[in-house]
């Protein structure tokens, strides 16, 4: 049967709030369980919530980035469920006048291609709490953990726009780089503050009603989101091929088993029944708030990607990789601003700079050499007075010791070898010692060159200028 996929994400996003939505307990990950609580958070009886200004700002900063329509009055709802980590039996959340409405997020492909994600409305709620499973075999018990009750979320819904995983990776990617330009949230999903929840549906390719919508919760990371998608995409085809029908409900993502696994049905779920809260008076945005949140919004990726390509004459690769994070892009254009080359500090920063975070798990912020000696390190290079592969050792060696780049030069005795006549005497040592390799080269094989190269730059512990290697050679050889 030939199927298409059909799906939209609700994505939960902790703000960075220094306290909670409605309270003024702590929002610290990590704390003792049921530490950061108080009567209000709590849901105790004669308590009142008292809004966070700085969570409507964040979400008014999120609603602007995505360019939705933003109301002049956002109100709040309760939200009517039962389970035991939501301590009122209700959650503060917003159905009727959320804080945006419409809006989108354009995606660019693997094979350029664009793609609009519409946004169907940005609305703020407060998180539940956790429970927390015992591990003990055969125990059949669990505790509850109310410390992130009550932390602020905005949920981003979209429309189901969204026909393959390849989309739906690149939209999460795009996504949590917006989030973090804009500086509402750091987006760990190790640690929850960034939740994608998926609404899949699947149906027969030209038909345009859409199937029962399943939702999957419990996705803790993009890969496991990617697997969920492929594993539920294929149960639904599966079910239609056999003539059974989809039930409506929500799934939990099994990592073990690596499928989904039923939750609870929502064919004819009530719907929350969601009514005004009582104890909340509307939010009134007036323009002043909408032009002041508006102009304290940072040059988001996309067009920084354009500015970068067109400014600094970088190709579109290096441009979007250099701003996918806000703190790379600032680092690059402060280490540009000093020593005037964009390219050699994009090459490094592509190739040494996200390596070392990669591999050591950090963060930009977290990366120990400042821009301004990365420029330095540039300018060495630029100089003639280091080779590119002297400069990556000499940026290890910044890494590890803190010092500036001339100093560990100087001190290691790493200046290139520029030297003329103390170069010749190497190049005629390897080609003396690669006989054949010269003959090819000779002869005109133009790939043997590369061997005798290399062998002159190992003689050389890497300091001989490659440039004047090169010249030597050509010299010796086919002059």
């Amino acid at each position: 049967m030939d199927t298409e996929l059909i799906l939209g994400f609700e994505i939960h996003t902790e703000l960075k709030t220094a306290s909670k939505i409605f309270c003024g307990c702590p929002t610290v990950f990590g704390a003792p369980p049921n530490t950061q609580v108080c009567p209000v958070c709590l849901g105790l009886p004669g308590v009142l919530p008292v809004l966070n200004e700085r969570a409507v700002e964040f979400a008014l900063r999120t609603a602007l980035a995505l360019g939705c329509d933003i109301p002049g009055r956002a109100t709040f709802d309760r939200k009517n469920y039962h389970y035991p980590d939501l301590p009122k039996n209700y959650q503060i959340s917003q159905n009727y006048h959320p804080f945006g409405t419409g809006g989108a997020v354009e995606i660019t492909l693997r094979d350029g291609t664009a793609k609009r994600i519409r946004i169907n409305n940005i609305h703020l709620e407060e998180d539940a709490g956790k429970l927390l499973h015992s591990e003990v075999p055969g125990a059949d018990w669990s505790v509850v953990d109310l410390n992130r009750a009550g932390v602020p979320l905005i949920e981003i819904v979209t429309e189901p726009d969204f026909r393959t995983p390849e989309e739906a990776q690149v939209f999460m990617q795009t996504m949590r780089s917006i989030l973090r330009y804009i500086d509402v949230s750091d987006c760990k999903m190790q640690e929850g503050s960034l939740r994608f929840e998926a609404n899949i549906s699947v149906r027969r390719r030209g038909d345009t009603a859409l199937g029962p919508k399943v939702e999957i919760k419990n996705l803790n990371s993009t890969k496991t989101v990617l697997r969920c998608i492929e594993h539920e995409f294929e149960r639904q085809t599966e079910m239609l091929e056999r003539g059974e029908r989809v039930a409506q409900e929500t799934r939990l993502w099994d990592e073990v088993r690596g499928c989904t696994v039923a939750m609870r049905s929502k064919e004819f779920a009530n719907d929350y029944r969601y009514f005004p809260d009582p104890d909340l008076v509307p939010v009134l945005i007036t323009a002043e708030m909408r032009e002041r949140v508006a102009a304290s919004l940072p040059e988001l990726p996309a067009p920084r990607r354009r500015r970068f390509a067109e400014e600094f004459g970088l190709p579109e690769y290096d441009a979007a990789i250099l701003t996918v994070d806000r703190a790379v892009a600032d680092y690059f254009e402060e280490a540009v601003r000093i020593c005037g080359k964009a390219k050699p500090v994009s090459n490094i920063i592509m190739t040494d700079v996200l390596a070392h975070l990669n591999d050591h798990g950090l963060d930009m912020e977290d990366f120990p050499v400042p821009a301004r000696s990365l420029a330095a390190l540039i300018g060495l290079m630029e100089e003639g007075v280091i080779s590119t592969k002297i400069a990556k050792t000499v940026l290890r060696r910044m890494i590890e010791t803190g010092k500036e780049p001339r100093q560990i030069v100087e001190e290691e005795g790493l200046i290139q070898i520029s030297d003329t006549p103390a170069l010749e005497a190497i190049v005629d040592q390897v080609i003396a010692a690669n006989a054949a390799a010269a003959e090819e080269y000779r002869a005109g094989k133009d790939k043997a060159k590369g061997r005798l190269v290399g062998e002159i730059m190992k003689a050389s512990r890497g300091k001989a200028n490659p440039a004047l290697v090169n010249e030597l050679i050509d010299r010796r050889l086919r002059g």
